[in-house]
Parts: C-alpha cells; structure tokens; sequence
C-alpha cells in the first residue's frame, strides 16, 4: 500500500494532468479562455490538501482492515483530487461573499480578475468584472470537481460508484447550505435571542465546514472501498467532532491569527461580520452595554489595528476563547473515544489521530 506522501502526490499529479487535458481542449476559444481556466486551476495550488489526505485514510481504514495489499485505485486518486477543487471552489465563492482581498498570502480570486481586468486596460469598471468572473471561476470548479470525480468511478464498482456518488451529493448540498447560514446569521441575530447564538453558529459549522472538510471526505474514501454502515458510522463519530474541532481552531484564527502564518489580515472576521461561536460565548458574557458595543464593531469593514486589538482584548476578558479552547479539546476528546474498538484498520487509526491532532492545533 502507497505511503500517505506517495499518495498525495498521485493526488497531485492526476489534478496537474486534469488541467493540462482542460487545457488543451479549450485552446478553440481564445486566449481570454485560457486564461479564465489557468486563472481557475490556480485557485487549487498550495494549501494543506487536507480533505485530500482524510479521503485516503478514509479508504486505508477498510482496505487495511480486509488485509487488502493493491495499488491505491485510480477512483481513489480521482475522488480525493476532485475534493481539492470542490475546496477551491468553496474559497473562490467564500472570499467573494465575505469579499477578503487575500487568500493563502496571495490576492482573492475575484482580486486576481479584478488586476487583470485593469492590467489588460479593458473597458469598464475591473471591480464588478472581477466578481463576475470569480462568481464563474467557482461554477467551473465545481463542474471540474463533479468531471474529477466521474472520470475516477469508470473503473470502480457498480455498489462502490453508487455509495460514493451519494456521499459527494450528501456534501455538496450541506456546504452550498452551511454558506447560507452563515451569511443568513450575519443578518439573523438580532433577531434570536441571546441564549441561541451559539447553538446557531455552531449548527452553521457543521454544515459549512465540519461535513465537508473532514466527515464526508472520510466517508467517501470509506465508501469507495466498500465500507459497510458500521464503518462508515464509525468514521462519521470520529470525523464530525474533529470537523467541528477544525472549524472553531480557524474561528479563533480568524481572530488572533498571524497574518503571516494564516495569509490573510489578522482580526478579518471581526471585519467580515462572522458571527461565530467565539463571538456568541463573548456576548453571553458582556453587559448590555459592552454588548451593543461589540454588535456595532463587528462587521464594520474599516475596522483599524487599534479597534481589532480592543476587540480582542475584550473576547479574552470576556471569557469567550478560553471556552472556545475547552470545545475544541472536548472535540478532540471525542473524536479520540470515538475510534476505540472501531473496525478499522489499526494503521489507519493510527494516522487518523494524527490528522485530528494536525487539524485541531493549527496556526494557519
């Protein structure tokens, strides 16, 4: 069986051979295509291909478990390669709506359209031109993540491209749905009342991020082997809360992150309004006053360095870290129990406490 570092670069090399057949099949419509598409497969280089590697163990978790010894198969490669374009779409889409001027250190998507736009001395405005295109750039991605993933299932089993096909579904539908709630939340508050603000950002990270960047991913990896219920409900016990556990570690990034670790501006989601657990536990804990203070601070986009500082300052007086910092333990906690006596494989447990440890004590 290929070693996870072997693996990853199989991953890589399909998604490097994808593009260049993308490429090539678009060279009929013009310079300006080719660049759209370069543009787009762009948005899939760098990160931490971790929804890429929680596929694979996901698969390793059965397939070592019936002593299987096989090459990885190419269904596999194709389903976990196709999951880092389903990501890359998600970001293009997630800075668009939260409209962050950088991602990874580098400028946004719409960004990037929005210089070329200007570079090339086109016509019109370059900033609605940049967030047109981007809009478009995450529609192809998502197709290029669905093509990804049905080129791979040619060569899997009827029962395996079925039970994967439904898992894909199962995550595309709950992350389209999470990035509603989230931005529904940014208006909705004021309308709930205090004591659910929490439980609603934290439903919010489920659905926009814990199911798709590690359950689901696990499931498909799972499923592509021919997991049975038992296994995939067993990944699912461990997956969700390490999920969960991974969203609030980047809800406290995007509050105390360093820029020049996160790749984006530190404090940007008190800027972007994000009504995340962290704030909720933070507002629970504040009087009347200091509370409306807080609502009207948050998602101002002007926000200066002073005014984040303060901000900050008043979430760790609050309270609200250091009990955002229990829940991502309490999570990890879980996650761990939950992989006591499973029947997976003991290898692949093995990396799976890894990746948890790696997803839940970040710092970009």
């Amino acid at each position: 069986m290929s070693s996870t570092a072997d693996a990853i670069a199989a991953v890589s090399q399909r998604l490097d051979t994808f593009f260049r057949s993308e490429a090539d099949a678009s060279r009929p419509l013009g310079p300006d295509a080719a660049d759209f598409l370069a543009a787009s497969a762009a948005a899939v280089t760098g990160g931490k291909r971790l929804r890429a590697r929680f596929c694979l163990t996901g698969w390793r978790a059965i397939a070592e478990r019936d002593a299987r010894t096989l090459p990885l198969p190419d269904a596999l490669v194709s389903a976990a390669a196709a999951l880092e374009v389903f990501h890359a779409a998600a970001l293009v889409h997630d800075d668009l709506i939260d409209n962050s001027d950088t991602r990874r250190g580098a400028p946004s998507a719409h960004r990037r359209f929005e210089a070329s736009h200007r570079a090339a001395g086109w016509s019109g405005p370059a900033e609605p031109f940049g967030r047109a295109a981007a809009i478009l750039s995450g529609d192809l991605l998502v197709a290029w993540s669905d093509d990804l993933l049905e080129q791979g299932l040619r060569g899997a089993t009827p029962d395996a491209a079925s039970s994967t096909r439904a898992e894909y579904a199962r995550m595309r539908r709950d992350v389209t749905v999470g990035q509603f709630l989230d931005i529904a939340e940014e208006s909705a508050f004021t309308t709930q009342p205090d004591e659910v603000h929490a439980e609603r950002a934290l439903r919010v990270a489920s659905y926009k991020s814990a199911r798709y960047s590690v359950e689901q991913p696990l499931r498909i990896g799972a499923a592509l082997a021919g997991a049975t219920a038992t296994q995939l409900d067993a990944l699912s016990a461990f997956g969700h809360p390490v999920g969960m556990a991974f969203q609030l570690r980047d809800d406290v990034l995007g509050v105390f992150g360093d820029e020049a670790q996160t790749g984006k501006p530190s404090g940007d989601d008190l800027r972007e309004g994000k009504r995340t657990v962290l704030i909720a536990y933070a507002r629970e804990a504040l009087p009347t006053g200091a509370r409306r203070t807080l609502d009207e601070l948050v998602g101002d986009p002007t926000l200066d360095a002073g005014q984040i500082a303060s901000l900050q300052q008043t979430i760790v007086d609050s309270g609200a870290l250091a009990r955002v910092e229990d829940l991502i333990t309490a999570y990890a906690l879980e996650a761990d129990r939950a992989l006591s006596g499973t029947p997976l494989g003991n290898t692949a447990v093995g990396e799976l406490r890894d990746l948890a440890r790696a997803a839940t004590s970040r710092v970009a």
